[in-house]
């Protein structure tokens, strides 16, 4: 029995949508006679394996828009997806309208010819009409926020909040409560009614209002909550902005009693507490964060039971600040610096505002006391001035910790002479002939060996 031979396909035969003889008529409209049939059938599979994958792209975006007619937004959107160039002439808004050409006698068999009836325009009609312009599409465009803790008056940027006038306010309770008043509607305005409990709660916690007496356990829970929580963000502003006019309603009071320096001291530790708390972005805050904390250290009148602890806490505040942030703000080191020099330096400043200069240059570290007290001649400047002799030794000792068996210099010898010489001249004769009891120390504050 003998197998019987398969029957194999031509050539020019085409199983497909698309047949061969649509791509000889298009090749010959393209001026290309006597395409081999291999090259037209091939052609043909291509060109169906497109079609099928364009419009499979396009039936995906009609599944995501929850529709069940495929439109020719939705084949422009494939061919976009696909990088292949879009088809004119055929938009998604106006419909096409097909028409049924007359039937031809010579082909009766050839079936109905629909065509696309084409819209007779009228010159006269279009250019009478006003010309609509389009606009322009969505863009995008980055400006600055804010530059150095600065916000720029720019167009993007909203409007700066104009300050109350200080000569409208009136001094007193009236004031601070409308400031309160103002406070708190603002919060309501923005925040939700969760958050605006625990803002009054932590508030309540740290300074009660009224006569009312607080309770240690929960202005620590309070100050925990400052240091740990993660979800205190949308309260950041507002907290900073009370710590600020609480400062700043302290302060202008010029009360001298054990009262005002406690909340003084509760303030800072407010400050410090979200310093601490990492989960927190502060740095669009820093420039109302350094006023209330170099008001407190640089003021010239604090309560005398409290001066020095709250230049100490002001001052290690600062010296958070300055090693968060400085890297990030390049300038904020110069900028504070000048601020303390001016406060040191300044021909009008009292003992205690020179003092918490003193404090603040020694907690912001060696550098910082190294230009202060001997490149800027803070020392020399000062002398016997009572009230900052022990901060300006104790400065000292943060760039050279003294001996404990001190021994003199030696006048005679040539170099203990001139290291002599050298003290006089940076530190003035009140402080050379106190680090001249000491030799060791001398020579580790001038930097020698």
């Amino acid at each position: 029995m003998s197998a019987k031979p398969k029957a194999t396909k031509t050539s020019g035969s085409s199983t497909g949508l698309y047949k061969a003889e649509s791509v000889k008529d298009a090749a010959d409209s393209l001026g290309i006679t006597n395409l081999p049939d291999p090259v037209a059938s091939a052609l043909a599979s291509d060109v169906e394996y497109r079609v099928h994958q364009v419009i499979e792209e396009a039936a995906r975006f009609m599944r995501h828009a929850r529709r069940t007619t495929l439109t020719t937004g939705d084949i422009d959107r494939a061919l976009r997806v696909l990088n292949i160039e879009p088809i004119y002439g055929h938009s998604p808004y106006t419909t096409p309208v097909f028409r049924r050409a007359l039937p031809f006698p010579q082909m009766a068999s050839g079936g109905p010819v629909y065509f696309l009836e084409d819209e007779e325009v009228d010159f006269e009609r279009v250019l009478r009409e006003e010309k609509l312009v389009l606009p322009p599409n969505v863009r995008w465009t980055a400006h600055w926020l804010a530059v150095e803790g600065v916000q720029p008056l720019i167009p993007e940027n909203p409007p700066a909040v104009p300050r109350d006038d200080p000569a409208s306010t009136a001094p007193g309770a009236a004031a601070s409560d409308k400031r309160v008043g103002q406070q708190a509607a603002l919060v309501k305005q923005v925040l939700s009614r969760e958050l605006q409990l625990y803002y009054d709660r932590l508030t309540s916690s740290i300074l009660p209002s009224g006569s009312g007496t607080t309770d240690p356990t929960k202005r620590a829970a309070a100050l925990a909550s400052f240091r740990h929580d993660a979800g205190l963000q949308p309260l950041l502003p507002y907290l900073v902005r009370w710590v600020g006019e609480n400062v700043v309603s302290v302060l202008h009071d010029g009360t001298q009693d054990d009262t005002s320096g406690r909340t003084l001291e509760v303030l800072l530790d407010v400050i410090s507490a979200l310093l601490q708390n990492a989960t927190l972005f502060v740095e669009p805050y820093l420039h109302q964060i350094l006023p209330p904390v170099l008001s407190v250290l640089l003021h010239s009148s604090l309560p005398p039971m409290h001066s020095d602890h709250l230049r100490k806490s002001a001052g290690s505040a600062l010296a958070r600040i300055l090693t968060q942030h400085s890297v990030t703000y390049p300038s904020l080191a110069p900028r504070i610096m000048k601020t303390l020099l001016l406060a040191l330096l300044g021909p009008e400043r009292g003992p205690g505002t020179r003092l918490g200069a003193l404090r603040g240059l020694i907690r912001v570290g060696k550098e910082a006391v190294r230009k202060g007290i001997l490149d800027a001649g803070g020392a020399k400047a000062l002398g016997a001035e009572p009230g900052v002799l022990g901060a300006v030794l104790e400065a000292l000792e943060v760039l050279h910790p003294p001996s404990e068996r001190p021994v003199p210099l030696d006048l005679g010898n040539t170099d203990d002479a001139r290291i002599a010489d050298r003290l006089r001249e940076i530190l003035g004769d009140f402080f050379a002939e106190r680090l001249m009891g000491d030799a060791a120390w001398a020579r580790g504050v001038l930097a020698e060996s």
